[in-house]
């Protein structure tokens, strides 16, 4: 078949896809580009398997067009376009067999010469680090050596799409942390085109250059991973990609490129552009929240919102501590245990809460 220059590895269509009664998958649109990472990320049983069994070509979508290279998926071409792709799935699914077996599989299968499955595989594992392994029998493996080995298997194929269903889910978070930086490396040199799936907005951040948010089956929102996380297109997005500060708000003024906002008495200073009495929803991530023990003079920071507060509720949450500061409404900040410590911080204790202009993001709701 010919491959159209330029077209993305796959493009999806006005896919719909009924299951289960009351369960619809609603994608209007999208695509995986060559030598690009995207990771689809949503709540459990929002659909993202099923989005990808149908990028995968393993399901057939009540409505709509998957195209590969430019053409249009049939039953008489799906099965060809499968074998350009491999799949990792959250178990390891190996062969009773040796590791140096099982990363070769699919190249036997699919007829190549011994002498060069024997070089492709010995690559492989190298590059996973799982060389002194190659004649282990993988039912003795642990679970990260066995993710690791069904990774070689995979990429051994050099496909051209690289499917990746949770496969860091059933790790514990020594081997998750080791894994996924090295996973993220072997992507970037190879270029090689990627689509994970996840509940794990940290997977998403380390290997995504492009971000789906999947809600209740409905592709919500699609951009690059900075974008997606820094600025939720909606409400239902910004809780689901880790913002815990959503306050509404109405724009009084804007001047000399600030906008100041105007939230349950206090005075935000916001860098996005709005209109004077528009009202909006505020949005602030807890990573984008410091704290100090008394009023700070806003000429010691470059942050543009010092607001005095109550500590009301702090609350452990590795690896940082997650602390709700009442400013007027309840504003959620991350720090580490040891920034807690310093600070003294307990409930009631006063303190002034600091972010930067730049940090808060606004959705619109309507203009009063």
């Amino acid at each position: 078949m010919t491959r159209r220059a330029g077209a993305p590895i796959v493009a999806l269509t006005g896919i719909r896809l009924e299951r289960t009664p009351g369960f619809v998958l609603d994608v209007p649109e999208l695509t995986i580009e060559a030598g690009q990472v995207l990771a689809v990320i949503g709540p459990n049983g929002s659909g993202k398997s099923t989005l990808l069994r149908v990028i995968g070509l393993l399901e057939s979508p009540d409505r709509g067009e998957v195209r590969v290279h430019g053409h249009i998926v049939s039953a008489a071409t799906a099965l060809a376009e499968r074998r350009t792709m491999a799949t990792v799935f959250q178990q390891a699914l190996l062969a009773d067999t040796t590791v140096t077996a099982n990363v070769g599989l699919g190249l036997r299968f699919r007829g190549v010469p011994a002498d060069a499955r024997r070089t492709r595989v010995t690559r492989w594992l190298e590059r996973f680090g799982i060389a002194d392994l190659a004649g282990r029998q993988a039912r003795s493996l642990s679970g990260g050596e066995a993710q690791r080995v069904a990774l070689a298997r995979a990429l051994v194929l050099e496909p051209e799409l690289l499917l990746l269903d949770e496969p860091f889910a059933a790790l514990d978070e020594p081997t998750r942390s080791a894994l996924i930086p090295e996973l993220a490396g072997i992507l970037a040199a190879d270029r090689v085109a990627t689509v994970l799936v996840t509940h794990d907005r940290a997977e998403a951040m380390t290997l995504a250059d492009r971000v789906a948010v999947l809600l209740a089956g409905r592709l919500r929102q699609v951009g690059d991973t900075a974008t997606v996380f820094q600025s939720p297109a909606a409400e239902d997005v910004a809780r689901f990609v880790g913002v815990e500060t959503i306050v509404s708000g109405e724009v009084s003024s804007v001047q000399d490129g600030v906008t100041l906002v105007d939230v349950a008495g206090r005075k935000l200073e916001v860098a996005v552009p709005a209109h004077p009495g528009e009202r909006v929803r505020i949005c602030i991530r807890p990573e984008d929240v410091t704290l100090t023990q008394a009023p700070e003079s806003p000429v010691l920071s470059s942050a543009r919102n010092h607001l005095a507060g109550t500590v009301s509720r702090i609350t452990p949450s590795a690896p940082q501590v997650r602390v709700v500061v009442d400013v007027g409404f309840p504003l959620v900040a991350a720090l580490t245990r040891r920034s807690v410590e310093e600070l003294g911080l307990a409930e009631g204790r006063a303190v002034t809460a600091i972010f930067k202009a730049s940090a808060v993001h606004l959705i619109r709701t309507a203009t009063s």
